[in-house]
């Protein structure tokens, strides 16, 4: 719908009026003549995508946690903040 709304021809001339569609109108259109699966279209490579920026971003997390453990900059044992117990900071 948004690709709809957005895509809409511009005047080749300022003295040119063109009445814009709405996203409503963009919508009942695109249903009358794609149906339901029209809502869908170009789910998959978005998905497809989704799926390797998410996985490229995993690896090289844990890539990175390995590499910290393995030059012993933190250890699989250590606590985080926040996990001392109440009253860790108390004085």
């Amino acid at each position: 719908v948004r690709a709809g709304v957005q895509g809409q021809l511009i005047p080749p001339h300022a003295n040119e009026i063109i009445q814009k569609q709405g996203a409503y109108h963009v919508l009942k259109n695109l249903w009358l003549t794609k149906g339901f699966w029209g809502l869908y279209a170009g789910v998959g490579p978005s998905v497809a995508r989704a799926f390797l920026v998410s996985g490229s971003r995993f690896s090289a997390y844990e890539g990175a946690l390995w590499l910290c453990r393995w030059s012993g900059l933190t250890s699989a044992g250590e606590s985080k903040v926040g996990e001392e117990g109440p009253g860790a900071y108390d004085d």
